[in-house]
């Protein structure tokens, strides 16, 4: 690693900035390469018609999900419009992500009563022990509701 390469992420880092290694993708696709392969040819009409305006289009003009403001409904609107086939009905599944809670950050875990992940959930999928100590379980669809809603920006996103 050059000093420049140094530099730059020691200030990234202090800026808060995440560097995400993969693209969190919509849940309709069944090969990843046909997005790099397909996508260039299309005008991004996936995110044009995305009813919690999520999906969002790369530089190199791919389809991803940014959670900044609300989740997936998994409605397949997008899939009714991608007419090069990398989003199909068919290949529909839920999000590859998986969705956890960091305690260090979470109010909750710090004995001050949230809700803010519990209340946005669609699928009851945030369970509480005892008013406190939030925990995704099983139920999760890695929608992303949760994220955005979150103040303390303590639910964390591992794309798979």
């Amino acid at each position: 690693m050059q000093r420049r390469e140094l530099f730059s992420s020691l200030a990234s880092s202090l800026k808060g900035e995440k560097k995400q290694e993969k693209q969190l993708r919509p849940p309709y696709f069944g090969d990843e390469s046909l997005f790099h392969n397909e996508c260039n040819r299309c005008d991004g009409v996936c995110a044009t018609v995305c009813e919690e305006d999520i999906i969002k289009i790369a530089d190199d003009k791919t389809p991803y999900i940014l959670f900044s403001y609300n989740g997936c409904t998994y409605c397949d609107k997008c899939t009714d419009v991608c007419e090069f086939g990398v989003l199909k009905l068919e290949d529909k599944k839920y999000l590859n992500a998986i969705i956890t809670i960091n305690r260090d950050k979470c109010l909750s875990w710090s004995h001050t009563m949230c809700f803010s992940c519990k209340d946005p959930c669609l699928d009851n999928a945030i369970d509480f022990k005892a008013m406190f100590m939030p925990e995704i379980n099983n139920k999760c669809t890695s929608c992303g509701f949760c994220i955005s809603r979150c103040p303390t920006d303590a639910i964390d996103i591992k794309v798979l």
